[in-house]
């Protein structure tokens, strides 16, 4: 009777729902959370949302002074025991990366839930410290080298959800050329390969921990206005918001509409802590459920993941190469 109510309440949540309506009577005292990102936008909401229920959240954050600024509210709006103290994380940089999982190692304290939030979009063709395209770096293989060293401090029972997107139907990994050495570089290219590299570590992940109690998961938050646009040109979004409405239109659907930010936090806080985690070890949620596999044309605000996102042989040869790149196996 209780997983039932439990299914029932997970299936009434969509699109509309935010951080507060998923999390509404959620008790979260007690639990601890380690949240990327939280120096705007996702990762501030879904700091906020789960120390208002009162979760401990540990925020990690490139900019520090700036994360401050962002969770000065959130964290004056914490409740219930619930907390948000932050950390330094460079993603773009492997040695400031070991350097924080090792002292959170050190430290020897568990996490229940791992919200990989932090990322970057449609970059020019910049490189993270140690020579990786910046957006496959610092989205993927950050997060990789980051959530595989403090892996251990993921609880039994506890789960990684790594932040993805819908961007990731504009390419699948290229593990030939994962930095554009031999291929012309382009933004969303490279974007889509990062978010496509995001659900396949989840999807590898959870096959290497499900053993011990811990699930992993990857989403796509919808569609929001937020920072992660700011290295897009002047009215290319609006160029963007045309293409999308004109194929939803010959479609027959309603113009796409933008989520505010507790809308594109709810999944993440949802898939966390309300979704059954059998339901959601290895695969990808959108709109608080779990999405099913599409194909064909490309819509990028259709619902559904790409087969290849989700393609356990694919994954293990991305962990692969991922460790290849880093130098460390995990």
């Amino acid at each position: 009777m209780q997983k039932e109510t439990v299914m029932a309440t997970a299936l009434a949540f969509g699109a509309t729902s935010t951080t507060d309506d998923v999390l509404d009577g959620v008790d979260l005292k007690g639990k601890r959370v380690l949240v990327t990102g939280v120096s705007a936008g996702l990762g501030v909401e879904t700091a906020r949302a789960l120390a208002a229920h009162g979760a401990e959240v540990i925020g990690a954050a490139r900019d520090l002074d700036k994360a401050k600024r962002a969770t000065e509210e959130a964290r004056a709006g914490a409740a219930n025991g619930g907390s948000i103290s932050l950390i330094e994380l460079d993603l773009a940089s492997l040695k400031n990366v070991r350097a924080c999982a090792d002292a959170l190692v050190a430290a020897g304290r568990p996490f229940d839930v791992v919200i990989a939030n932090a990322g970057v979009m449609r970059t020019p063709l910049w490189h993270t410290e140690d020579g990786f395209e910046m957006q496959f770096g610092t989205n993927h293989l950050g997060h990789f080298v980051f959530v595989n060293r403090i892996a251990s401090l993921i609880a039994p029972g506890g789960r990684l959800v790594n932040v993805s997107s819908a961007g990731h139907r504009y390419s699948d990994v290229d593990l030939e050329d994962p930095n554009f050495e031999h291929t012309p570089y382009e933004p969303m290219i490279a974007y889509g390969r990062s978010k496509t590299a995001n659900i396949l570590f989840a999807v590898e992940f959870d096959r290497r921990h499900k053993a011990r109690g811990v699930r992993a998961t990857a989403l796509h938050p919808g569609g929001i206005p937020t920072e992660l646009a700011r290295h897009m040109e002047p009215g290319e979004i609006g160029k963007m918001l045309e293409q999308i409405n004109a194929q939803q239109a010959a479609q027959g659907k309603p113009p796409f509409q933008w989520k505010t930010i507790p809308q594109g936090a709810a999944t993440s806080v949802w898939a966390g802590f309300v979704a059954p985690a059998a339901d959601i070890g290895a695969q990808y949620c959108e709109d608080c459920h779990v999405a099913s596999v599409t194909s064909g044309e490309m819509n990028i605000v259709s619902g559904g993941v790409r087969e290849y996102a989700l393609d356990p042989d694919h994954a293990k040869a991305l962990w692969a190469k991922s460790e290849e790149m880093v130098g460390e196996r995990f």
